[in-house]
């Protein structure tokens, strides 16, 4: 039982700045925010801020923390939950949080420089923007998810389960949103596509599980 056993202060903590960086976001970015928070069902939002993207964007850097500290939380209650009860340890935490950003920082800056060495840079930017914006809306999502399985119901694997397949989805239709949008481009570099995905997509979740078992 999480809420039983680990101390929640922390976490109350981390929630409330999460909390506020989403507010900040709101209030200087009011109308892209709003835009935004339906980008699942309009690609509105993709259409229109795409062609405004900048190398440091300061609304996607408030997305971006929101992320990284609603995914190590979510990190922290999945292991709790599936492997055992340890009380909370911001050393770690900040580990996973700095491991995680890293990880998709270093992701965007080895496309960025794919995308100059084969001088497909508008294409990689346009992809790089699409991807981020949907794992900045699973940081959207995972924000109240969080608050439910720290304070409200106690957390089984079923849930936690049920949690990673709503994520999964939310990541495959920013996939699908992608790939239709280039559709003709990817169908006429497949091999290439599926080198990419290889490298890029799959190859760094799969050393990840590695390092962590």
């Amino acid at each position: 039982m999480l809420r039983e056993v680990i101390s929640n202060e922390w976490f109350t903590v981390l929630l409330i700045f999460c909390l506020g960086l989403l507010a900040l976001a709101r209030f200087a970015y009011s109308k892209r925010f709003i835009d935004f928070v339906s980008v699942l069902g309009n690609s509105k939002y993709l259409k229109i801020y795409s062609r405004e993207q900048k190398f440091i964007d300061q609304f996607d850097a408030l997305l971006f923390l929101n992320l990284i500290i609603s995914v190590a939380i979510f990190s922290y209650i999945a292991y709790t939950t599936f492997v055992e009860t340890i009380e909370f340890n911001m050393i770690l935490f900040i580990k996973i949080v700095l491991g995680f950003g890293a990880l998709i920082l270093i992701k965007v800056l080895a496309e960025r420089l794919i995308g100059s060495l084969f001088e497909i840079d508008e294409l990689i930017d346009q992809y790089i923007f699409q991807k981020t914006n949907y794992k900045n809306y699973i940081g959207l999502i995972l924000l109240p998810v969080n608050v439910i399985l720290i304070y409200g119901i106690s957390p089984t694997k079923s849930i936690i389960y049920a949690v990673i397949g709503l994520l999964l989805l939310v990541n495959l239709s920013g996939f699908f949103t992608t790939f239709k949008t280039n559709q003709k481009l990817l169908l006429d570099n497949m091999f290439y596509f599926i080198l990419y995905l290889c490298a890029l997509e799959i190859g760094p979740y799969i050393i990840l599980y590695k390092v962590f078992n």
